[in-house]
């Protein structure tokens, strides 16, 4: 039986007639509605060759910037996968390589969210507790740094370095 091929997107990739698995998290194409504005969008702004590359500039740069926050989250309190996701969310609306990734990162993501959801309730209080006295610990010994032995020189030389470039960041708590 022959299947009428769907013409190519705005980056040339043919999408498949419907979604393998619609109820499947990482298909973020499924039930999209927006689809046809945004290509009209996505056209226009690449019209134009100057603002074609300003554009994949400031895409790049913006998604960029959201998935390093991601990263620097994973290890730090706050939404780390979100933040990635949504770098990626922005960096696919030009790149396939960041399409692929968003499909893998919402798997993930709705890997760990029903893996959190199985969780004991007694065992996820005590991870959540835990992980606050740890946070609570290493800000302790950081405060307690400053205060016994001042600021850190690197961290001084960086903070001028960074008041050099922008007159509006303040000075350094005791200095």
């Amino acid at each position: 039986m022959p299947t009428e091929e769907r013409p190519p997107d705005v980056r040339g990739r043919r999408e498949p007639e419907k979604a393998e698995h619609p109820a499947d998290p990482g298909d973020h194409r499924a039930g999209r509605s927006h689809d046809h504005w945004w290509s009209r969008v996505h056209n226009r702004l690449h019209a134009n060759p100057a603002l074609s590359l300003t554009t994949k500039l400031a895409i790049t740069t913006v998604g960029s910037l959201v998935v390093v926050a991601g990263l620097v989250m994973m290890v730090t309190p706050g939404p780390g996968i979100v933040g990635i996701i949504v770098g990626l969310a922005i960096l696919s609306t030009e790149y396939e390589w960041a399409d692929r990734w968003l499909v893998q990162a919402r798997r993930k993501a709705h890997e760990a969210r029903l893996r959190a959801q199985a969780m004991d309730p007694r065992e996820r209080r005590r991870r959540l507790l835990l992980t606050g006295l740890v946070f609570l610990a290493l800000t302790g010994a950081i405060l307690g740094y400053v205060l016994v032995y001042d600021w850190p020189r690197f961290a001084v030389y960086g903070w001028n370095w960074v008041q050099g470039l922008a007159g509006w960041v303040p000075d350094l708590p005791g200095m």
